[in-house]
């Protein structure tokens, strides 16, 4: 595939559609939705309004960090707390397809309804990728960013129409149209992180005190296995607990599960045989966060399992 043509051929394309409209975006951080942000920023310059959505289900400092990425490129990224809004939409839910439905309408309902109305935008520019649409339409998993393929009318629902300039390609193409756009590496090889985040890391309801469980797991991963080829690697929350020993008393502790796969395009993945010591280090920091008395290795390969939990 020619990857400069696609390009072109985008830019050309969002460019047509806007025409002199305004369009708006959520940027995450991630490979897909950077290379939206930088493709609609080529575009339609400052006709396009980029925000960074702060739903409390992030990685520590990750807001500030891609809003400051972003502007070192010249390009200006707004941020928007809605914490307490996503908070409060994901109290008392377990079932992930009903957490998953919750992000999507405090999303798309709330949060980018009131940006929409604020800023007069008529076009969404949307990350989805060709798998993000098959593993839904197939109904393996609900992914957020999926409206038209299970039949939403994004302009009678929401207001906008949405264009989404990446639905032909998986992410080992979306890597090479972040390449041939000269996003830094940081950006083009960034590990997959989902856009309900931390949300699909955590097994039953999800809150502020189990979010901060499995932020702080995930720092001692990611940083652990930062020196890995891996294609992703990540930490999960399960709901139950085990019986533990903490000074000598008996605990009632979380439970983590560590995972490290391997993958091209996220159709498949494989898990990584990482070093005994390595899986022995990251255990015993984990064990020591409060609370925490088991750390897991998940062996299972993408199928049966997903990468992610929920």
């Amino acid at each position: 595939m020619d990857y400069q043509a696609f390009v072109d051929e985008q830019v050309a394309e969002i460019g047509e559609a806007v025409g002199d409209g305004t369009a708006i975006n959520a940027l995450s951080g991630g490979v897909d939705s950077s290379v939206v942000t930088v493709l609609g920023h080529r575009a339609i310059g400052e006709q396009l309004r980029t925000f960074f959505i702060d739903n409390a289900l992030m990685r520590e400092g990750e807001p500030e960090r891609v809003v400051q990425a972003f502007a070192d490129m010249g390009i200006p990224v707004e941020l928007v707390d809605a914490r307490a809004e996503f908070l409060g939409a994901l109290k008392g839910l377990t079932d992930p397809e009903e957490k998953r439905q919750a992000i999507t309408d405090t999303f798309y309902c709330g949060v980018f309804a009131r940006l929409v109305r604020q800023t007069g935008a008529r076009f969404l520019l949307h990350g989805t990728i060709l798998t993000d649409i098959e593993e839904t339409v197939a109904g393996i998993k609900r992914q957020h960013n999926i409206l038209a393929q299970v039949g939403i009318d994004p302009e009678e629902a929401y207001g906008y129409a949405v264009l989404e300039p990446l639905k032909t390609l998986r992410k080992d193409g979306v890597r090479e149209v972040a390449r041939v756009l000269g996003l830094p590496e940081e950006m083009s090889e960034r590990m997959p992180f989902p856009g309900p985040a931390l949300a699909t890391r955590i097994v039953g309801e999800v809150n502020e005190d189990r979010l901060a469980t499995v932020r702080a797991a995930t720092a001692i991963v990611e940083e652990e296995l930062a020196g890995t080829d891996a294609f992703q690697y990540m930490a999960v929350l399960l709901n139950d607990r085990a019986t533990g020993i903490r000074e000598g008393k008996r605990e009632f502790g979380e439970i983590i599960v560590l995972r490290c796969i391997h993958s091209v395009d996220a159709r498949e993945a494989t898990p990584v045989r990482l070093p005994w010591e390595k899986l022995e280090s990251i255990c015993e920091r984990i064990t020591q966060m409060p609370g925490v008395n088991r750390c897991l290795y998940d062996l299972t390969p993408k199928p049966p399992a997903t990468i992610e939990y929920v």
